[in-house]
């Protein structure tokens, strides 16, 4: 398979001189690096904070979009390793999480430094098989239907039709890179791994998230938090509070 070549990159949300620590996050589905703007006054000082910037996104039609995992993972492993010469930490939510454990997995496997701790969210653990229909084959208006049941998209956007027609695309190949991931059993990483889930999430269980467990050797916790599936967005302080502390116990350790 050939990996595109594309004009990607990483947003520097919080510069810092001399971090102790870089936390790079993943978006969701559809997301682009900007959902974790405001992240950068709830964490430490010391954390510089970094979002990933997956093509297409941001005005950039030229990219080309990534509809599976692999090829995507490659792009971002050669974009991260300039700088993974410190500690470092991953974060992603929904897609974002499963791209960040396997980008995990792949920088391990390329003998690069190991991140000190993995946080995922809204996401079910990767051997869990989905028994969801195929969002990805949707119609265009179903899937918008989907959009709005979710309640992730600001309502401006829905009833754009200029931002839809750009924004639809690489919402379905998102979706796409989750909906067609096959898990490979592999050894379980190194890293503590913390969970985050929503109480009301009607797409990922406490169940599929304490699955989480068996991907790591080291730590793993979960915590749940009242909301549906964006609840990172509407218990924003209580997660990163969460993170900060899995974070400065990783970082003692």
């Amino acid at each position: 398979m050939i990996t595109p070549k594309v004009n990607s990159g990483i947003l520097l949300l919080k510069p810092v001189t001399r971090p102790r620590l870089r936390l790079f996050c993943f978006p969701y589905a559809g997301g682009s690096a900007t959902v974790y703007r405001s992240w950068s006054a709830d964490l430490p000082a010391d954390i510089e904070v970094y979002s990933l910037q997956i093509p297409r996104r941001e005005g950039r039609p030229w990219e080309p979009l990534f509809n599976r995992l692999e090829p995507l993972i490659q792009v971002l492993a050669q974009m991260l390793r300039p700088y993974l010469n410190g500690p470092y930490a991953f974060f992603g939510h929904s897609v974002g999480a499963l791209i960040s454990y396997e980008l995990v997995r792949t920088l391990v496997r390329q003998h690069n430094p190991a991140p000190v701790h993995l946080f995922v969210s809204g996401r079910s653990a990767p051997q869990i098989q989905s028994a969801c229909r195929l969002l990805h084959q949707l119609s265009d208006a179903e899937l918008m239907q989907e959009i709005q049941r979710l309640n992730g998209t600001p309502g401006e956007v829905l009833n754009n039709a200029e931002v839809m027609a750009l924004f639809l695309p690489a919402l379905r190949a998102d979706i796409a890179i989750n909906e067609t991931y096959v898990y490979t059993p592999g050894r379980p990483l190194a890293c503590p791994i913390s969970a985050f889930g929503g109480m009301q999430d009607s797409m990922v269980s406490r169940e599929s998230l304490t699955a989480w467990r068996d991907q790591t050797c080291g730590l793993f916790s979960l915590r749940m938090f009242p909301g549906d599936h964006f609840f990172l967005h509407s218990r924003q302080g209580a997660l990163l509070h969460a993170l900060s502390g899995d974070l400065a116990q990783s970082l003692s350790a």
